[in-house]
């Protein structure tokens, strides 16, 4: 417990708590509902709400990338959150401003691809702070901090109903909007100015040229998160189905291993961040990828919906390690540049969720529900090599000579 509290030493980090907890519950409060009132009241078909979907997200992608590195060289990091979630106030409030659909595509791609720098920004901001109080807990850190976006996505879809059904879809987006603005005013007025964390942070950063992000030793570590993000989305879309139509499950089965892995996720998160004192954050990804491939083997032979269920152990600690300890990972092999760190680590998802949302459909059509997990597991396979073979040791042992120092970005992995 004393850990716990010890966390809200790190400047800012008690405001950043309640932002990232709003921001998970407000974005959840809306995205379970979206796919509804896009095509039944605003009149989109299937094909056009996916193409909507991925025209959004991929402009997410885009304004992380260029905001990035401006924010690590010298752009006020608290500002660009404050702006990034104004920004998401007003494209959620966009949906019932605009229903024409070219109007709605061009403002929530600007509005919601500018406000997804809000969470990569918050994390760069977490980073700079926690190397400011020069704590030892700082995976933990990190991993609880994203804890708290896992709860607000567990309490947003029940308070989602509420409002759903007392004032409709305006006060759905009405309701996530005013989250939005509550975590932009909360940081305007409560977050501690950069500055004072960055001066405190100038002493004990690392000697030599920072890694570039074109190196292999940064885009090998991308390409194998990407991937298990990848299989997580498809996971999300082929599960479900694989239970009532192969198992012969009923949806009540299916509320039941979504329930259980959500419950997990949090704990796990909570405990996997405090080994990281122990740990190396790479050996916790590389874990994830066989805990991956674990689960989807599991799913290709299950014969019954119990089984599942008790394989969310799995799928729990798997998701646990990408998304908690994973935070970490990418910032400790761009330590000088958060903002470029958890940029990455944020786009790897992005991108990973475009290709598991397409590529679940695909499967399960093409190959049936079961046989897809067969293609999960050689996709989590291929991401384990990539990760075995980018270890620290192997990159410091290959590489080594042509780092400042001679010590491989890899060698340190995110502690």
């Amino acid at each position: 417990m004393s850990r716990i509290t010890n966390l809200f030493s790190i400047p800012g980090y008690r405001v950043l708590v309640a932002c990232m907890l709003l921001i998970g519950t407000g974005f959840s409060v809306t995205s379970p509902y979206l796919p509804l009132y896009c095509t039944e009241s605003l009149g989109m078909t299937a094909a056009a709400f996916g193409l909507f979907m991925a025209v959004t997200r991929i402009s997410g992608v885009v304004a992380n990338s260029l905001i990035a590195k401006r924010s690590d060289r010298g752009l006020n990091r608290k500002g660009l959150i404050v702006a990034a979630a104004f920004s998401s106030a007003l494209g959620f409030a966009s949906y019932l401003a605009f229903r024409q659909y070219g109007a709605l595509l061009v403002t929530v791609s600007i509005l919601n691809g500018f406000g997804a720098a809000v969470i990569p920004q918050m994390y760069a901001y977490t980073h700079e702070a926690i190397q400011a109080s020069n704590t030892e807990d700082r995976t933990f850190a990190m991993s609880a901090l994203r804890s708290l976006f896992s709860l607000g996505f567990m309490l947003g879809p029940l308070a989602g109903t509420l409002v759903l059904g007392l004032a409709g879809y305006p006060g759905l987006f009405l309701s996530t909007s005013f989250m939005y603005v509550l975590v932009a005013l909360s940081v305007l007025l409560f977050l501690p100015n950069p500055n004072q964390v960055s001066r405190r942070t100038q002493a004990p950063q690392h000697r030599g040229a920072a890694p570039s992000i074109r190196s292999w030793h940064i885009l090998w570590p991308v390409i194998a998160c990407t991937l298990l993000f990848t299989v997580n989305f498809v996971n999300a879309i082929n599960t479900p189905l694989l239970i009532v139509h192969v198992l012969h499950g009923t949806h009540t089965d299916v509320g039941l291993v979504v329930s259980v892995c959500a419950g997990l996720e949090i704990p796990f998160m909570l405990w996997l961040g405090a080994l990281g004192r122990k740990v190396s954050n790479h050996v916790f990804i590389m874990a994830s990828g066989l805990l991956a491939m674990m689960y989807f083997a599991v799913l290709a032979i299950a014969t019954r919906p119990w089984e599942v269920l008790v394989a969310q152990l799995l799928q729990a600690a798997f998701v646990a390690m990408l998304m908690g300890n994973g935070i970490s990972y990418f910032t400790g092999l761009l330590p000088e540049s958060p903002g470029v760190a958890t940029s990455l680590y944020s786009n790897s998802s992005t991108i990973g969720g475009l290709l598991g949302n397409l590529g679940g459909g695909i499967l399960g059509q093409m190959m049936g529900f079961r046989h897809a997990n067969w293609v999960c597991f050689a996709v989590a396979l291929v991401a384990f090599a990539i990760l075995w073979r980018c270890q620290p040791g192997k990159s410091q042992e290959d590489s080594g000579a042509r780092n400042a120092g001679g010590v491989s970005p890899l060698a340190r992995p995110g502690r």
